[in-house]
């Protein structure tokens, strides 16, 4: 059986009323949590959309409430107020949780397993994809031998292979080197193209998010909701050099305030 952190990050439980057309619906949301000076309040009038097969990147400052979000549309947490309605979702989360006894190829087919796949049809189901995700040849290899783009590779292949419509991506390459994460920037783009989901990406990262997103939306600081949403009209592959993606980063620093 995976360990209870594993199970947790696949978010197999439905968010509130799941919607047909695969997409992600976030209206007028509430979230607050308890806390011993009092109530927190995470979230407060947030709102989202995200069509199907479209990549909606969250950028917000730290503490305004994004993994929340994520949590919500998952079904891991339910509204205070307003609704959250969701196709089935699956989290990946800022680190990529590995199970080090495991191979790479059992670590990809944990999601199966969780949902009673026997081990031998996980592994078969798992290993066609390796190949198409440049990890041909590490099926084998336990985590500490891997480097930290391909773990996240693995994490995200796990995240896929739970075969929900609507993937939430919080950070998902937050803790890799720069070079490595303008690889795995690229990388995921062009998963992307080849196996659409609806996506809702968080990050820290302002490029980040206009050379993945489709929309961009910003967030306030605590209690967060959008302040803005930014459609990225441009065809990829998009490069941070490209005069487009440097007008729409820095439309979306002066949203979060920030000098440009």
């Amino acid at each position: 059986m995976p360990a209870k952190g594993a199970t947790e990050t696949l978010a197999e439980a439905p968010a509130e009323e799941p919607l047909d057309f695969g997409g992600v619906a976030v209206e007028d949301v509430r979230r607050a949590f308890a806390a011993k000076r009092g109530e927190v309040l995470a979230l407060d009038g947030m709102a989202l959309c995200a069509d199907r097969d479209q990549v909606v990147a969250v950028v917000g400052p730290s503490g305004c409430g994004k993994s929340t979000l994520l949590e919500l549309i998952c079904g891991l947490q339910r509204p205070d107020a307003g609704t959250v309605r969701a196709a089935p979702a699956a989290l990946m989360p800022q680190r990529d949780l590995l199970l080090p006894w495991l191979s790479a190829l059992d670590n990809a087919g944990l999601a199966l397993r969780a949902r009673g796949t026997s081990r031998g049809d996980a592994r078969a189901a798992a290993a066609p994809w390796f190949e198409r995700f440049g990890l041909g040849g590490f099926e084998d290899a336990r985590p500490a031998a891997l480097s930290g783009g391909m773990r996240q590779r693995i994490a995200f292949l796990r995240t896929l292979l739970a075969g929900k419509p609507v993937l939430a991506l919080d950070e998902p390459f937050a803790g890799l080197d720069a070079i490595t994460r303008l690889q795995m920037q690229e990388w995921l783009a062009r998963v992307l193209e080849r196996e659409p989901r609806t996506v809702v990406l968080v990050t820290h990262d302002v490029e980040e998010a206009v050379l993945l997103g489709d929309k961009v939306v910003v967030m306030s600081p605590r209690p967060g909701h959008a302040v803005a949403e930014i459609e990225v009209p441009i065809q990829r592959p998009r490069r941070g050099t490209d005069a487009e993606v440097v007008a729409l980063r820095e439309r979306a620093l002066t949203a979060l305030g920030m000098p440009t």
